[in-house]
């Protein structure tokens, strides 16, 4: 039994992700608060993020992107409750994720902190220092099967490389759509969860994502054969 991720449900997010934290939150008796995302596109478009934000949350969205920026810019002008920046998330200087949230009225425990910037994802979570956001949402390589540990070059984390980060950081992994989703320690008494999911995370991995990702692989080297083929 995958306990929360039968509450899957899609508003803005991609993997039903708006749905589990819905319910997330409603264990945690969470009615409103901060989050923080990137990187962030528009703020709304597949993100985990955005249905807090229609609910009165406060925010802050960071995307590195200019021309994505600038869509972000149109939703900041909706929504006076969405803080905005445009900058490339990185371990260290002025844009370390520390300081950056240093310069926003954003508790050291907030709510919700969404990281998906497709390379340096793990590294960015392992040097935040001084913030213990309650609720983590972190992209994974998640065609990489669990046993196997995985930090590559372009910053793809397996399942249980970051498993094993968030442990470490004081937190229960509670859910996998694609996302690897983490729940404070100190807050997980209340989320109901199966004790089999608690002594055994790897079954929250879902192989249909190993699956998805070999077809994916097949259909885009049938793809470059044929642009091989035309020329």
């Amino acid at each position: 039994m995958k306990t929360f991720w039968k509450y899957r449900k899609n508003i803005f997010s991609q993997n039903g992700e708006d749905g589990i934290i819905e319910e997330i939150l409603k264990k945690l008796e969470i009615n409103t608060g901060w989050f923080c995302e990137f990187g962030a596109w528009d703020g709304k478009h597949l993100s985990n993020t955005f249905n807090l934000l229609t609910k009165g949350w406060s925010g802050l969205d960071i995307e590195a992107d200019p021309e994505r920026y600038k869509e972000l810019e149109k939703t900041a002008k909706e929504f006076p409750n969405l803080n905005i920046l445009n900058a490339r998330v990185s371990t260290e200087g002025e844009f370390y994720l520390d300081n950056i949230l240093s310069k926003y009225p954003i508790p050291k425990d907030f709510e919700l902190l969404n990281i998906d910037i497709d390379n340096n994802d793990y590294a960015v979570w392992e040097s935040l220092k001084e913030y213990k956001p309650k609720i983590v949402i972190i992209e994974i390589e998640s065609s990489i099967k669990p046993g196997t540990e995985q930090i590559s070059d372009s910053g793809k984390t397996s399942f249980t490389s970051m498993l094993k980060l968030g442990r470490e950081k004081g937190y229960t992994l509670i859910c996998m759509t694609g996302n690897q989703i983490f729940v404070r320690n100190d807050l997980t008494k209340g989320l109901n969860l199966s004790r089999e999911e608690l002594e055994n995370p790897n079954q929250l991995f879902l192989w249909r994502f190993v699956i998805r990702k070999f077809f994916y692989n097949i259909l885009h080297l049938k793809f470059k054969l044929n642009k091989q083929k035309e020329k």
